[in-house]
């Protein structure tokens, strides 16, 4: 229960976000073309939506399996060797995000004792950093989630038909096309 609410927030913030950055910057660019004047602050909110979806949209790479990676090696060795791989690989993600979340979250910690505002929203900027920490933090959660169902069904998460293609596997779909 729930991790399909986090799956359903997480879409959701990424589908909002997306959606009022492009509305805002439709709207500013109309004014702009067509009455001569815009949002001054569109720009400002339209990168921190961004920023804000990039993150999220990371954790949900990791949760999907959409990430491109170099699995070369992976794909070409089997048995203890590529779970040895696969677990090193997880292992580093959930390093990495983890450290990034929370030197994120010093910073934002940092911020806030500055009192700094955004340009032209004016809102503080401890609330605009706030998505290092909670967006690092549910990429790691995400590669914490893999690797528990890696170590339970061997399985690692995947994209779909795409990911199954290996070298050759276009060849031969040409040639039973044919």
């Amino acid at each position: 229960m729930f991790h399909r609410m986090l799956d359903r927030l997480e879409e959701w913030i990424i589908l909002s976000f997306m959606a009022v950055a492009t509305l805002v910057t439709f709207v500013s660019v109309m004014m702009r073309y067509t009455m001569g004047t815009g949002f001054t602050w569109s720009t400002e909110l339209t990168i921190y939506l961004f920023i804000w979806m990039a993150k999220f949209g990371a954790a949900y790479g990791v949760r999907t399996g959409i990430h491109v990676g170099v699995d070369y090696v992976v794909n070409k060795v089997e048995g203890a060797k590529r779970r040895f791989l696969v677990i090193a690989g997880m292992v580093l993600g959930i390093t990495f995000t983890g450290i990034i979340s929370f030197f994120g979250a010093r910073w934002v910690i940092f911020i806030y004792g500055t009192g700094q505002i955004s340009p032209d929203l004016e809102w503080p900027m401890w609330i605009i950093y706030l998505a290092i920490p909670f967006g690092s933090g549910l990429m790691c959660y995400r590669f914490i989630q893999s690797l528990v169902k890696f170590l339970k069904s061997g399985q690692t998460t995947s994209a779909g038909p795409v990911s199954d293609l290996r070298e050759g596997a276009l060849d031969s779909a040409k040639e039973h096309a044919k």
